[in-house]
């Protein structure tokens, strides 16, 4: 479902990123995660880099410090609006916010609502945890035990995915199936069915064993979810009240909006500053579909610094513990772990389509960060580590983008390009030619236009990238590079039918 550029790995069409989306990034940014939720397509994660020749923080820092720096953030435009929660070290409970929360919306506080996104995994594996904890599942259990004998989890070479490959995010699942082609863009998750995501499941064909490899995987995390759902008999949002928001005291934390949610709401804006539709996630919750507050993700972040207050405390700190590589960096139960010298920081992030969230902690001093921003524009990451370690840098406004002029190219040549072209396993760009104009669409992300600066090179209004095509002797297309964000990803075209 996020602008964070030490912390992600941008390799692929739209935005390749950390985990968290953002959850689900499927809107066109150019941010980077965790995720999102639901915001980019995290496929490798790095962990921030600090610098081991100055001390590590005594305190997180104060209140005017850390104004200064969302204050700034919003001024340079971008970012709406920021509202930021800390815990230091003493328990004390601090709200910093500053910015525009929308038209009719009263001023950003610790009780404005946020749709936190990819945040939303860390809520599925403490549920996981719990029910591990009581002896309910096991970490070692395979998915396919808990799901409709109708439905077959793919395996390869006899290993079956596990309910901890699916919350360690290497099940070999891809980020996002196949056939989630959104009817609406603006809400691309709320007609994903059910039944949509046991038919991609029975289908598919792993290309890696389970617990091979990390890749982040909404799907995964939202499988995760609907696992949970069915060994509750409750729906994703009562198991979450019931297991968690209740026992916290997290009475502004739902899905399902309330008419006191919907007045305190931040309005969310994308990229360009545009206001964004709130999204919807009826099969993929577990990946990305709580809404929640400052004030509320404070009384969760809390518990995730007391494993000795009581069993969910300790169901948290359980998920906490680092059980597989995750890039550079390391994972628990979805939640990542990031190494600043000897310090850790255990955290996740989130984005829809008008939001970007942060959530982090470091467990030896018992200090935390919340942020929420209600824009889809660069995220909210790396104030969240600055915050927790001021060794780890924030990131500079980027350069003004290229001005660039569209020119017209013959419908002929435009005809040689359409096709299937892979940038990362399981994360294709179709190219289609429709109206006299060329149009590319990544895997479970919008439609968009590519626009010619020359007869090969093309460039997307929406975001800083550009295309261009490789063509053989007889002007095919064979592959395609993108460039963004300084990289440059070749992408070979896929056999027909492949």
């Amino acid at each position: 479902m996020i602008a964070a550029l030490p912390y992600s790995r941008k390799i692929s069409f739209f935005t390749i990123a950390l985990p968290g989306d953002d959850m689900l990034r499927v809107r066109l940014t150019t941010l980077a995660l965790l995720g999102a939720l639901i915001a980019g397509v995290p496929i490798a994660a790095q962990q921030p880099v600090a610098s081991t020749s100055v001390a590590a923080p005594a305190g997180l820092p104060s209140d005017a410090d850390i104004l200064g720096i969302i204050k700034q953030r919003v001024d340079e435009k971008r970012s709406a609006g920021i509202v930021v929660g800390v815990i230091d070290a003493d328990g004390r409970q601090r709200i910093v916010s500053y910015g525009d929360p929308g038209s009719g919306q009263p001023p950003l506080d610790g009780n404005t609502v946020f749709e936190i996104g990819s945040i939303s995994k860390v809520f599925t594996s403490t549920v996981l945890a719990e029910l591990v904890q009581e002896g309910k599942v096991r970490l070692d259990d395979p998915a396919q035990k808990y799901l409709p004998a109708t439905v077959h989890l793919p395996t390869r070479n006899g290993k079956a995915i596990t309910l901890g490959n699916l919350a360690m995010q290497n099940s070999g699942l891809p980020r996002m199936p196949s056939n989630f082609k959104p009817a609406d863009p603006a809400n691309p998750y709320a007609d994903y069915t059910v039944q949509q995501m046991y038919d991609f499941l029975s289908n598919y064909q792993l290309t890696r064993d389970p617990g091979a490899e990390f890749e982040y995987s909404n799907l995964g995390v939202g499988l995760l979810g609907h696992i949970l759902s069915r060994v509750t008999g409750m729906s994703y949002e009562e198991m979450e009240r019931q297991r968690v928001w209740a026992p916290l005291g997290m009475t502004n934390t739902a899905i399902t909006f309330t008419p006191w949610m919907k007045g305190h709401l931040a309005i969310g804006h994308d990229p360009q500053g545009n206001v964004a539709a709130n999204w919807d996630l009826p099969t993929l919750a577990g990946a990305g579909a709580i809404r929640s507050t400052t004030n509320d993700m404070l009384k969760f972040l809390d518990a995730n610094l007391h494993p000795e207050r009581g069993a969910l405390q300790r169901a948290m700190a359980f998920a906490h513990e680092e059980r597989a590589p995750a890039g550079n960096m390391g994972i628990g139960l979805n939640w990542l772990i990031a190494h600043a010298g000897p310090d850790k920081i255990v955290w996740h992030n989130g984005g829809t389509g008008g939001y970007r969230t942060y959530i982090g902690f470091e467990p030896s001093r018992k200090t935390g960060v919340v942020v929420m921003t209600n824009s889809a524009g660069e995220g909210a990451d790396d104030i969240g580590f600055h915050i927790l370690d001021s060794r780890l840098p924030l990131v500079p406004k980027a350069a003004p983008r290229k001005e660039r002029t569209a020119i017209d190219v013959r419908s002929d040549v435009l005809a040689r390009y359409p096709g299937r072209y892979q940038l990362a396993p399981g994360f294709i760009l179709e190219v289609t030619f429709k109206d006299n104009a060329l149009w590319a669409q990544a895997t479970g992300q919008p439609i968009v236009r590519l626009w010619p600066e020359s007869e090969t090179s093309f460039f997307l209004k929406e975001v800083d990238a550009q295309v261009d095509f490789v063509r053989d002797t007889q002007g095919n297309a064979t592959a395609l590079v993108l460039h963004q964000n300084g990289q440059n990803i070749t992408a070979t075209k896929m056999p027909t039918g492949g």
